[in-house]
């Protein structure tokens, strides 16, 4: 790209640009979908199926109904803040994907275009920085609409975010140090062509505890606490409707898009496999390796889908407690350990052996921990006064 001519550069640049919001947009329809097909396949029913063929047309049905419905902004909300709150959580949901490599590069008329909106050298640090905003809308959102379950909402997703993004950042330091890059695609291109050279392997512990604190930064199920309708009604969007309400909807989904590809690039060897990518000539190995790409992100969402209709919600202190005393102390285990192994060995190989045997250490020691200071509680306190004789003896 540096020897590329500036209008050459604005032209590839803006195309992809075009091409990556709308497979975004794309993207959210056939999520939609797809949460409803696939969690009918896993309940034994059928699920939507009587808007167009195989209810492909459901969420055209679903977008109109939003786009018609009465837009009620209540009159006890702060208005400015309530209007902009959806657009904080969908804009940073948008503009994350600009740095993450969605293949290997294509020859067009003698010009080598990387598949990639832009390669900045702090790749990284960019999306660390861009999805810490999506807090700002769930919280204003909250804040603005004057409401109790919507304030709760915002409080927990604050307090969710702020742990688990600790979590997300520190899962990935292991990985720099064995790349020495920021670099997205200077992190797919080290990860090589094969399975056992990926990042999840030698990170493994690393890989799910970033996961996991990914699916908490998307308030998905088991981490919805932000939005549980059973406590809070919807959460911190109950008192939006109409295309507000569909904007928050959006940004999950694009958030989930975006999480799971980088997740891909980060731990999963980007557009790599087995040497598929780098079949054909100077366009076609740049398709495949898109294909590829595309179908790594599609099976992990399809995992992000499972999860949800297979776990059940945490409560909201197992939540904190899974993030600060497990998940924490694994991803600074993996730090420490990767560190010290890669400098003394050299190897990959004993670097992920070490991860496995230090993460499950670690876990095995906090466990221990917090089952010996767990004091069980009596069946009757002493302070219990209402008392009847048949609930004495239906204790004993």
């Amino acid at each position: 790209m540096e020897n590329m001519p500036l209008l050459v550069l604005i032209l590839s640049s803006v195309v992809k640009i075009l091409i990556i919001v709308h497979m975004l947009l794309i993207g959210v329809m056939l999520m939609i979908w797809s949460e409803r097909r696939v969690s009918g396949w896993m309940q034994d029913r059928l699920g939507p199926n009587r808007v167009g063929p195989q209810g492909l047309l459901q969420p055209v049905a679903d977008g109109l109904k939003f786009l018609f419905k009465e837009d009620l902004i209540p009159d006890h909300v702060d208005k400015p803040l309530y209007v902009l709150a959806p657009a904080m959580l969908l804009v940073p949901a948008l503009i994350t994907v600009a740095v993450v490599p969605f293949g290997s590069a294509i020859t067009l008329f003698g010009y080598e275009i990387p598949l990639q909106i832009a390669d900045i050298n702090i790749g990284i640090l960019y999306i660390l920085a861009i999805t810490s905003l999506g807090v700002y809308g769930v919280v204003l959102g909250a804040w603005a609409s004057n409401n109790k379950y919507s304030l709760l909402g915002g409080l927990r997703s604050s307090a969710q975010m702020i742990s688990y993004e600790l979590t997300l950042g520190l899962g990935i330091i292991g990985i720099l140090m064995l790349t020495s890059s920021l670099s997205l695609r200077a992190i797919a291109i080290e990860q090589g062509a094969y399975p056992w050279q990926w990042n999840f392997l030698i990170h493994f512990p690393a890989f799910l505890a970033f996961t996991t604190a990914m699916y908490a930064e998307t308030n998905r199920l088991p981490f919805d606490l932000a939005e549980a309708e059973q406590e809070l009604v919807a959460g911190y969007h109950t008192e939006y409707s109409s295309m507000k309400f569909a904007m928050f909807f959006m940004a999950e989904y694009m958030n989930m898009i975006v999480g799971s590809a980088v997740t891909v690039t980060l731990f999963l060897g980007g557009w790599h496999f087995f040497g598929l990518e780098n079949v054909g000539g100077p366009v076609w190995s740049g398709l495949i390796s898109f294909g590829i790409f595309f179908v790594k992100t599609a099976i992990f969402l399809f995992v992000f889908i499972w999860v949800r209709w297979t776990l059940p919600r945490f409560r909201y202190d197992q939540l904190m407690n899974f993030g600060w005393k497990f998940l924490l102390p694994v991803a600074l285990t993996s730090i420490v350990v990767t560190g010290t192994l890669w400098i003394m060995t050299g190897s990959r190989l004993v670097v992920g052996i070490g991860n496995v045997v230090a993460a499950f250490i670690v876990v095995s020691i906090v466990a221990g921990l917090l089952v010996m200071n767990k004091t069980p509680e009596p069946a009757i306190r002493d302070n219990d006064q209402h008392v009847t004789s048949s609930a004495l003896d239906a204790i004993e």
